[in-house]
C-alpha cells in the first residue's frame, strides 16, 4: 500500500470512529433537538466505517466495488447535504457530519471521497 492510502485509510478510520461516536452520543441524549442532522450523521459514520474495511480490503473479492459504491455514496451524500444545509437551513436544527460540506470537520468529509476515488482509480486491482 502507498503512503498516500495508509494516510487515506487513518483519516478514514479517524472520521468514522468521530462520526460514529458523535451520532450515538447526540442520538442518546437530544435526539429531540434535531432527528433529521442525527441520523445522516449516524449514515455518515456508518458510510465511514464501510468504506475503511472496504479500502483496506479492496484487492479482495467484491470490496473494491464496495469501497467504490461507499465513496461514491459518501461524496453524494456531503454534496447533497452541503447544497441542502446552504439553501434549507431550516431542516438541520444542528449541523451534521455533511452539513455544509463538512465544514464542522474541516471540510475532510468533502475532500476524502475525491481523494479516495482517485486513488482507486490509479491503483492497480490486486488478486
Amino acid at each position: 500500500m502507498s503512503g498516500l492510502g495508509r494516510v487515506l485509510i487513518t483519516v478514514y478510520i479517524i472520521l468514522a470512529m468521530a462520526a460514529t461516536f458523535r451520532s450515538v452520543y447526540q442520538i442518546l441524549t437530544k435526539f429531540d433537538e434535531a432527528p433529521l442532522a442525527y441520523i445522516l450523521s449516524a449514515v455518515s459514520g456508518v458510510v465511514y466505517i464501510v468504506a475503511t474495511i472496504a479500502l483496506i480490503r479492496r484487492g479482495r473479492g467484491v470490496w473494491r466495488p464496495i469501497a467504490w459504491a461507499a465513496l461514491l455514496f459518501e461524496l453524494v451524500g456531503v454534496l447533497v447535504v452541503g447544497t441542502l444545509s446552504i439553501t434549507m437551513p431550516q431542516l438541520f436544527a444542528h449541523p451534521s457530519v455533511w452539513s455544509f460540506f463538512g465544514q464542522g470537520y474541516g471540510y475532510i468529509p468533502l475532500v476524502l471521497p475525491i481523494l479516495g476515488l482517485i486513488w482507486l482509480s490509479k491503483e492497480k486491482k490486486t488478486v
